[in-house]
């Protein structure tokens, strides 16, 4: 249920963010802002393909529960520039996962996470095989399947989460130096289903 497993303290979404992040254009906004670094509501329009009016009103909504915040030194009154929070999220609040509504509104967001890692996957994926010339070694695409003890499930998730770490900290707040490209790094650790069902 969480993002990540983190090692350091995410921010456990309480339900009152859940519900300001259960929409479509707004976990895009968030995942924009996550992948690509400060937006205005205009940029943010021209990736979406909304108006900036629209884009604009959800931006509020998100900032309200602190999942982004205006970047106040940078722009114009006209002109607002958004930077997504920090903090790391984590989707598994106990509180807020006891309610249905908010469960319901869990399984929206990460089902539109999640979508739009994979549509990101496929488009790359199609890319590469489209431009076979094109040089693409900066890029790993991996499945291992192993069976493993839950505590050495654990120990593994550990282990990753903590590589993670270390280079999101040390790349974080040098998003416009030259050369720096926008990456993703997705690690998904979980049990298989029992009869193997992919459903």
């Amino acid at each position: 249920m969480t993002e990540q497993r983190r090692a350091r303290e995410d921010r456990k979404l309480d339900a009152g963010a859940l519900r300001a992040l259960a929409h479509p254009l707004r976990v895009q906004l968030f995942d924009i802002l996550s992948q690509y670094g400060p937006q205005t509501a205009s940029s943010l329009a021209e990736r979406t393909g909304e108006s900036s009016g629209a884009t604009s009103y959800h931006l509020r909504a998100l900032a309200k529960q602190d999942l982004i915040r205006e970047i106040p030194d940078r722009g114009s009154a006209r002109e607002r520039w958004w930077e997504r929070a920090d903090k790391s999220v984590s989707f598994d609040s106990p509180e807020a996962l006891a309610s249905p509504a908010i469960r319901s509104a869990t399984q929206l967001i990460m089902n539109e996470f999640l979508g739009r890692r994979h549509q990101q996957l496929m488009r790359h994926v199609s890319e590469g095989i489209a431009s076979p010339d094109k040089e693409d070694d900066a890029a790993m695409i991996s499945t291992a399947n192993i069976h493993l003890t839950r505590d050495g499930a654990m120990a593994l998730i550990e282990r990753l989460s903590a590589v993670v770490d270390e280079a999101v900290a040390g790349a974080r707040g040098r998003e416009e130096e030259p050369d720096r490209l926008p990456f993703t790094i997705r690690v998904d650790v979980f049990q298989l289903p029992e009869d193997g069902d992919g459903r």
